[in-house]
C-alpha cells in the first residue's frame, strides 16, 4: 500500500487517463493487467492504486517507485512500450508526471 508522507524518499508518479465511459472498464482491465503481470516486477516498484472518476471519464494511477531511474527504466522498456501502444488504443490522452510529496496531512494534523 502507498505510504504518503513528506519524509518519505520515494518517487512518487501520478499517470491521468482520458477516457470514454464506453471504453473505461476496458482500460481498467488492460491497466490491471499491465501492473499484475508487469510492472509490479520491475525493479524499484513500491506499489500502485487505480482510480476512476464516478462519470468513468478519467482514470488516475498513483504510483511510488524507490527511484526516478526505476520508474523511467520500466517506461522505457520494449514490453511497457507495446503495452503503452495497446493503453493509447483505449483513451484519448495520458500522462505520466512525477511529484515530490511535499506536505501531507491526516485528521491529527
Amino acid at each position: 500500500m502507498p505510504q504518503i508522507s513528506h519524509d518519505t524518499a520515494v518517487q512518487t508518479v501520478i499517470t491521468t487517463f482520458e477516457t470514454s465511459p464506453g471504453n473505461c472498464e476496458d482500460l481498467l482491465e488492460l491497466l490491471e493487467e499491465s501492473l499484475s503481470e508487469f510492472i509490479r516486477h520491475q525493479k524499484g516498484f513500491i506499489s500502485s492504486t487505480l482510480h476512476a472518476n464516478d462519470a468513468r471519464t478519467r482514470i488516475a494511477n498513483y504510483s511510488q517507485w524507490e527511484r526516478r531511474e526505476d520508474f523511467l527504466a520500466m517506461l522505457r522498456s520494449p514490453e511497457m512500450r507495446r503495452r503503452n501502444r495497446e493503453i493509447a488504443a483505449l483513451c484519448r490522452s495520458f500522462e505520466p508526471v512525477m511529484y515530490d510529496v511535499v506536505k501531507s496531512f491526516d485528521r491529527t494534523g
